[in-house]
């Protein structure tokens, strides 16, 4: 009352094997490589992403106020440190250079913007002073940077008073 397993195909002869490989092309994709690409990619983005925003640590003061509406050419950046130190873009500068070397880039530049980003633990008198130095170098237009989220003058929430972020 057992079962047993009979062979088929009996008949001793050579039997003819097809190499499967040869005859049919591969229908399989390696996903490998790409994994492998994509996660070099990934970590050269988190590497180079903090790297790519204004090198002056600054504590921006809040408010609620909206962003600037977006340039076509790179903006120019002045900035105000604790230390009272000016730096234009990434270059540190004396304050008494500040008025030539503005003159100097608003030569070479077609839009009068330049934004502020000024410490908002230093006295106003400074940012005011800077603020005229780039009058009198050139540029007019002044926009003053500060991240969102502070208080309203109207004692509104500030996620109700703005609804933008910057």
């Amino acid at each position: 009352m057992g079962a047993g397993v009979m062979k088929s195909g009996g008949g001793g002869g050579k039997r003819r094997r097809r190499n499967r490989r040869s005859s049919q092309p591969m229908s399989e994709i390696n996903v490998t490589p790409f994994v492998d690409v994509m996660l070099v990619l990934l970590i050269i983005f988190m590497v180079a992403a903090p790297l790519l925003t204004v090198g002056v640590p600054v504590e921006l003061p809040k408010t609620a106020a909206n962003p600037l509406p977006g340039e076509q050419e790179e903006p120019l950046t002045v900035t105000i440190d604790k230390d009272l130190g000016i730096t234009i873009m990434t270059t540190p500068v004396a304050a008494e250079e500040l008025v030539p070397k503005l003159r100097a880039v608003a030569a070479e530049r077609s839009s009068e913007r330049v934004y502020l980003r000024a410490d908002g633990a230093i006295p106003y008198e400074a940012v005011v002073q800077v603020m005229g130095a780039l009058n009198a170098g050139g540029f007019s237009d002044v926009g003053l940077v500060t991240d969102v989220g502070g208080p309203t003058l109207s004692g509104a929430e500030p996620s109700a008073a703005a609804g933008t972020d910057n």
